[in-house]
């Protein structure tokens, strides 16, 4: 059965710092391209960050320097280090695996990260 399960969200004050995980069953994520996407109240989903099946990551413009994606290819899991949040990253962040190969996406069900004092 395939599975992505993100956790990690929370409430944190600006400037602070949260790491996001995805822990993925039923694939290896290695195979996969991994993305986070974000969704705040009103707006559409936005990609985030991706690493790609060779490791190479990419970034949205309003998070470069900030956050950061990895891999853990032994836990099956893809993690979001965020730091420096701000207001306006506050959204439901949500894990991505797409296989141009197979043909196949999977989402996540979505963790809640709110930046606010």
């Amino acid at each position: 059965q395939v599975q992505l399960v993100e956790s990690g969200g929370g409430l944190v004050q600006p400037g602070g710092s949260l790491k996001l995980s995805c822990a993925a069953s039923g694939f290896t994520v290695s195979r996969y391209i991994m993305s986070w996407y974000r969704q705040a109240p009103g707006k559409e989903r936005e990609l985030v960050a991706v690493v790609g099946s060779t490791g190479a990551t990419n970034y949205a413009d309003f998070v470069k320097g900030r956050f950061t994606i990895s891999r853990d290819n032994a836990k099956n899991t893809v993690y979001l280090q965020m730091n420096s949040l701000k207001p306006e990253d506050t959204a439901v962040y949500y894990c991505k695996a797409y296989s141009g190969y197979y043909h196949l996406t999977y989402w996540g069900q979505g963790t809640q990260v709110t930046v606010s004092s």
